[in-house]
């Protein structure tokens, strides 16, 4: 059995309980290593197989999984975040599926769940914003068309991108082109949860400039849109002791 797992954001305590146990449970793990926290196969039973896909290639992955499957063994592939989000799961249940052999998918805490919290944010403010739009950069890999930053742009949405932060003078390109103003507030938030977690508050306009102040160049999304100020927004309806809801009735 292949059980893919999602790490959470860094903090070895933000995986799953259901994640931990599978972890502790494994004869394999095959981890990101270039994104997971190492500190998370700490408590792996002894004998446990370890191997870091970062050095490794899409058939090499399936072939210890194969492996491992003709020894009756489990493996934990373990992915940062939650493996839906820009995991590569895809392909590998494909290739699992046409070898016939089982898997599941435990989910786990994103990134982007990770750098709200690092900013006690909230994305989805009355009158401010009511949507998230999850995106990244075209870069090596590109984006459909339909998907550019700027089309996105367009929404005024609370926008999070992921995979860009060495792009950062063209994201903020794409998304003044888009319409966000060069003063639309924006954050960097560099490893969410992480011991040497960063966050910096700044705007549209000072995005690059803010990543080469801090150093930072790598393992950061970035948050764009008016929700990251926290003003201006109405309080919501749900507690308003004027709102009527299945379980209370309003005061007059």
């Amino acid at each position: 059995m292949v059980h893919f797992v999602g790490a959470g954001p860094g903090a070895p305590d933000l995986i799953t309980v259901r994640g931990k146990k599978l972890l502790e449970q494994a004869d394999v793990i095959i981890y990101a290593g270039s994104l997971v926290n190492p500190a998370l196969l700490e408590d792996r039973k002894e004998g446990c197989q370890v191997y870091n896909s970062a050095m490794m290639t899409l058939e090499q992955v399936i072939d210890v999984m194969k492996q491992a499957e003709e020894q009756e063994k489990d493996v934990v592939r373990l992915h940062t975040g939650d493996p839906s989000l820009y995991g590569a799961i895809r392909e590998q249940m494909d290739a699992l599926d046409e070898l016939g052999i089982a898997y599941d998918d435990c989910p786990g805490v994103s990134s982007f769940s990770g750098a709200a919290a690092a900013l006690n944010m909230e994305y989805t403010l009355p009158d401010v914003s009511q949507s998230v739009i999850i995106t990244r950069m075209a870069g090596r890999t590109p984006v459909p068309e339909r998907e550019s930053i700027a089309s996105f742009a367009a929404h005024q949405a609370t926008m999070v991108v992921f995979l860009s932060t060495g792009l950062l003078e063209e994201l903020s390109r794409e998304l003044i082109a888009g319409g966000y103003t060069e003063d639309t507030p924006a954050a960097i938030v560099y490893k969410a949860s992480w011991p040497e977690e960063k966050t910096f508050r700044c705007t549209v306009g000072t995005l690059a400039q803010t990543a080469k102040e801090n150093g930072i160049t790598k393992t950061a999304l970035m948050i764009i849109g008016n929700a990251v100020t926290q003003g201006n927004y109405r309080r919501s309806d749900l507690y308003h002791p004027a709102f009527s809801t299945e379980y209370r009735k309003a005061e007059t």
